[in-house]
């Protein structure tokens, strides 16, 4: 990792949940001065950037930062643009503005747009990976693009990885779209045949077939189960980007808004006791319990 600058630059984070308050921490626990406005969160979303460190302030305030992350639901991403434009963040320079958002590089040229509309200067940046763990187990890489990206390669001296494209804006959005578009896009897929597998009382020979003939995949899917519930309502607007990014590919447009609607069904029912959820928490906590890989094969047609 490269050595600290002398002078650590200040962050600003919009907002901090799960991926802004990993990140946060990791350049908290590096010396980095982090900043975020709370106008309008919850009590809950207040204490705990407070806990962490966090300095909350108006968003007015935000043009004594020199990056300004925008890491928000995908659907709200422009509104959030839009509201520190209107805040005259960039009247006299301000931060860079860095759009981290899991949205269409359309979109992500509109809210540029906006920013540089307002005086400020605009980076296309797309996340692939979790949150930043604390122990350093986990770290994402935030890919930019467009002419201001080197400048926030500064991030890559206090523990977050930042690759540049030599790219135009969108190009980041572009790349983060089509990552996205396999990982969820895939876990749709498979949750939704594993309901079915159940509602059709198959699940122990598909575990078993599965095991035998995907056992990598199976074992990904497995890791992104748990997430469902609490990610699900954040991944609806995210594929709904999707559908808008592939609508010139036949038939992407109705499988991802599909995958939108599966998702959003799924974040209603995430505290249903008899819903999907357990289900599918079922499906893969008996991973360990079914035939093995070998077995499988010996009992079910190999793969074509």
């Amino acid at each position: 990792m490269p050595e600290p600058s002398a002078t650590p630059p200040i962050v600003a984070i919009l907002s901090p949940g799960s991926m802004g308050a990993g990140v946060a921490l990791r350049l908290l626990r590096r010396g980095v001065t982090v900043l975020t406005s709370l106008d309008g969160r919850s009590a809950r979303s207040v204490s705990r950037a407070h806990a962490m460190g966090l300095r909350d302030v108006p968003l007015t305030a935000l043009t004594q930062a020199d990056l300004l992350l925008s890491i928000v639901p995908p659907g709200v991403a422009r509104a959030v643009g839009e509201r520190v434009a209107e805040a005259g963040v960039f009247s006299h320079g301000g931060p860079l503005y860095v759009d981290c958002n899991a949205v269409a590089p359309e979109t992500v040229r509109e809210i540029g747009a906006i920013i540089t509309g307002a005086g400020g200067r605009f980076v296309d940046a797309g996340i692939v990976g979790g949150p930043p763990q604390p122990d350093g187990s986990l770290s994402p890489v935030f890919y930019a693009s467009g002419p201001n990206a080197a400048d926030l390669t500064i991030l890559n001296s206090y523990g977050i990885e930042v690759r540049v494209m030599d790219a135009p804006i969108g190009s980041a959005s572009a790349l983060k779209m089509c990552f996205a578009g396999i990982s969820k896009g895939l876990t749709a897929v498979i949750a939704q045949v594993i309901l079915q597998a159940s509602a059709s009382q198959v699940t122990p020979a598909l575990r078993a077939q599965l095991t035998a003939s995907l056992g990598t995949t199976l074992e990904w899917a497995g890791r992104q189960a748990p997430l469902l519930p609490q990610k699900s309502y954040r991944w609806v607007a995210e594929m709904q980007e999707l559908a808008h990014f592939l609508r010139d590919i036949p038939g992407a447009q109705e499988l991802f808004n599909g995958a939108a609607t599966f998702y959003e069904w799924l974040a209603r029912e995430k505290d249903n006791a008899a819903g999907p959820h357990p289900v599918l928490q079922s499906f893969f906590s008996a991973l360990g319990d079914g035939a093995s890989p070998s077995t499988a094969r010996a009992r079910t047609p190999s793969q074509e």
